[in-house]
């Protein structure tokens, strides 16, 4: 199979690469060859956070070149924009209906986006968008699953089984997160779900 590139952007705390981490141990479930990579940024003030995850028979380098993310996942509708020129042509553009105002503008140093949604709309047309803090906070109970949400709405979009993808989450919430286990998993069928309406 050809080389599959996916790119995760958000900010920091949002969960992007424990949910990075997930799809890379599913694509190695299925029998895949994986790389990543990440960039945290000042992710632990809110800054911009990316990972990318490649997979396929045989991948050189875990960096995905410009114009060449086979789906771009955003947790913010901000990044998104920030990131499109990664986005292929043909690409997927997974966008979680969610804005979270940057320290920049919060602060003054910088104006607010105007019309983003209409810049989403002309920059991505046949994007798939997630409410997933919605999803997470009505049809799962704890807005922490935020992530997993957004991990089922991509497992759809990936060339492997859910199982591989329920295989990965049992082994990442192992041990002491356990306990965890069963709520991110009904955080991520919710989002896949939403993905396949």
């Amino acid at each position: 199979m050809k080389t599959f590139n996916v790119t995760l952007v958000g900010v920091g705390g949002q969960g992007i690469l424990l949910t990075a981490d997930l799809l890379a141990k599913a694509a190695a479930m299925a029998g895949m060859d994986v790389k990543k990579s990440e960039i945290h940024g000042m992710s632990q003030r809110g800054g911009s956070v990316i990972s990318q995850v490649r997979f396929g028979d045989s991948v050189a380098s875990p960096i995905v070149q410009e114009g060449t993310s086979d789906i771009l996942v955003a947790f913010d509708k901000l990044e998104s924009l920030r990131w499109a020129h990664l986005k292929s042509k043909d690409g997927v553009a997974l966008i979680n209906d969610l804005y979270l105002v940057p320290v920049t503008v919060s602060s003054g140093q910088q104006e607010n986006v105007e019309g983003m949604d209409e810049k989403l709309k002309k920059t991505f047309p046949k994007a798939v968008i997630v409410n997933a803090m919605k999803i997470s906070e009505e049809d799962v109970g704890n807005q922490r699953t935020m992530n997993m949400v957004i991990a089922g709405a991509l497992s759809v979009f990936t060339p492997f089984k859910e199982s591989d993808w329920l295989k990965a989450m049992q082994e990442i919430l192992s041990g002491p997160k356990a306990k965890l286990l069963d709520i991110n998993k009904k955080a991520f069928a919710a989002g896949r779900k939403a993905a396949m309406k």
